[in-house]
């Protein structure tokens, strides 16, 4: 099979296509044909050595991927055969077969096509965990979404609408706010020119952001500390800036507030029957039409650093998808 592979820890320029046996199926994997893989911000981090998990080389980039499933463990249960699939592997995506976990593997809808589906689990799963599971969004409340032209800003956009939630976004580009505006966005902030926590209290009335989901860092967090109300929850998802901000306990005693880790994969492995159970009910407001992956770009499994690149100079607003098979 032709996989993307990275042998040494490098920029995206580094990586190459080139033909690698199948991977063999444990007890509890699923080989799946893939057809489109999602691009995410850490597979550009994985390549450089700078991810949580570091793979053996040579290793495939890509992270989740959707397609049909080629063969199953002798201990699977939850797919078969010929099932149309997403998962998330972890890494090896961005390849003509792929191996996952049976746990990371969900049935997709009838009406859900591949490129879809391949923008779905990292982003929305972060997503939905982040603002129902650990920041228990209420109907009513203040949302703020930064980086909110993004894969996971525009879903946090989206799904707290559909929450109920009054959503201001901010991104650095009219283009992208426009976009955020599309799904649900009430408030838009171009945080190129105008200072974040001036717009925030001017929004809401002096009383700042219920939540507040950060997958940026940087100053973003650090102006989010100044804007966030009462008993607020500050939402930890990344750090796509490249600081890691440092946090003034003083003010999270000041204003009774949370500051909140996200950490999604590990959740889905730590809690696998929740994280279906959150999966599952994102796809019922798929079929109804509620909620919908935005795919702006799609290349091809050649042209992998090209996406990467374009990924990091945020060229890319929602999501960019590996298209693996044509048919």
């Amino acid at each position: 099979m032709k996989a993307v592979l990275c042998k040494a820890f490098g920029p995206p320029e580094s990586l190459v296509v080139e033909e690698t046996p199948v991977p063999k199926a444990g007890a509890k994997d699923v080989l799946i044909a893939v057809h489109a893989a999602g691009l995410n911000f850490p597979d550009t981090l994985i390549i450089q050595g700078k991810y949580q998990f570091k793979p053996p080389f040579p290793f495939s980039p890509g992270m989740e991927v959707a397609g049909v499933v080629e063969a199953v463990g002798p201990d699977v249960t939850l797919v078969k055969p010929g099932d149309r699939v997403m998962a998330s592997t972890g890494h090896g995506g961005f390849a003509e077969v792929a191996l996952a976990p049976e746990q990371s593997v969900h049935r997709i809808p009838d009406t859900m096509d591949f490129a879809s589906a391949a923008a779905f689990p990292i982003t929305y799963g972060t997503t939905y965990h982040a603002l129902v599971d650990r920041a228990h969004l209420a109907a009513g409340e203040w949302l703020l979404v930064h980086g909110a032209g993004g894969g996971v800003g525009l879903n946090a956009v989206e799904l707290g609408r559909h929450l109920g939630a009054r959503v201001i976004a901010t991104a650095g580009s009219d283009e992208k706010l426009k976009l955020a505006q599309e799904y649900g966005a009430e408030f838009v902030i171009n945080y190129s020119h105008e200072k974040i926590r001036d717009k925030v209290k001017e929004i809401t009335g002096g009383a700042g952001a219920d939540v507040i989901y950060d997958p940026v860092g940087g100053d973003v967090f650090d102006e989010s500390m100044r804007c966030i109300a009462w008993e607020g929850r500050l939402l930890v998802v990344g750090f796509a800036s490249g600081r890691i901000p440092e946090l003034p306990a003083n003010l999270v005693l000041l204003k009774g507030c949370e500051v909140v880790g996200v950490f999604w994969g590990s959740f889905a492995t730590r809690d696998p029957a929740r994280n279906r159970a959150n999966i599952a009910t994102m796809f019922q407001w798929y079929e109804a039409g509620q909620i919908k992956p935005h795919v702006s770009a799609t290349f091809g499994l050649d042209q992998v650093p090209q996406a990467m690149q374009a990924l990091l100079a945020r060229k890319i607003s929602g999501k960019a998808v590996i298209a693996v098979r044509t048919a």
